[in-house]
């Protein structure tokens, strides 16, 4: 089962930094993971599904986006981007 990895303030909202999914592409596995943790729905993906612009994601290294392959033992790194001035 792939893993998404949260950092601040995703983590908080999941209540934990690391949760197990499962899909066969990053739509996949996002989508499964605002089902286990509905605080999150609206903060990864947008209404229509879209990865956020402020949002990163990679998948064992590599950015990733929706239609990228998910393997089974992945890594899914999602990572808010850090503003201000």
């Amino acid at each position: 089962m792939a893993v998404v990895r949260l950092r601040a303030p995703l983590s908080e909202l999941a209540g934990r930094s690391q949760v197990p999914v499962e899909g066969a592409t990053v739509a996949d596995a996002l989508q499964a993971l605002e089902r286990a943790h509905p605080a999150l729905a609206g903060w990864i993906l947008d209404e229509r599904g879209a990865i956020r612009r402020h949002i990163n994601v990679f998948v064992d290294g590599e950015l990733g986006a929706l239609e990228s392959p998910v393997g089974a033992d992945a890594r899914i790194h999602v990572l808010p981007a850090i503003t201000g001035g």
